[in-house]
């Protein structure tokens, strides 16, 4: 596969994840059935596999090293904050602010990963101002 189809599809994969986040976690904080169910719970798994392949492929293409390339160590770093919070903004039994917090932050981290990605800068949002 070629550079370019791959990005695109991972670029999709971003989109996809995000809208899938945010909806997940609006209806979780509105305790709304469907987002508990097993297609809510499964499909990100499906969604962020395809994620991660095309990201250790785009990487591998480019002949990237996180340990060599700051702003891809940012992004990797982020994406771990990402997930932390993700996991407790859509844990049921914390409390409602709890969890609202969490994903606030979330989708921060998410908006500094972009950022990081299009600069490449590891500094992402905080290098705009």
């Amino acid at each position: 596969m070629d550079y370019a189809a791959l990005k695109l599809i991972h670029q999709g994969a971003v989109a996809i994840s995000i809208t899938g986040f945010f909806a997940r976690g609006a209806g979780a904080l509105a305790d709304a059935g469907w987002a508990r169910s097993r297609t809510a719970r499964t499909l990100p798994h499906v969604v962020d596999t395809v994620l991660l392949a095309t990201a250790i492929a785009l990487a591998w293409m480019l002949r990237l090293n996180p340990l060599d390339t700051p702003w891809l160590a940012a992004k990797i770093v982020g994406l771990l904050a990402y997930i932390s919070l993700g996991m407790v903004a859509l844990k049921p039994g914390r409390p409602v602010a709890v969890r609202a917090a969490a994903w606030i932050a979330a989708l921060l981290c998410f908006a500094q990963i972009v950022a990081t990605a299009i600069s490449k800068n590891p500094l992402g949002l905080l290098a705009l101002g």
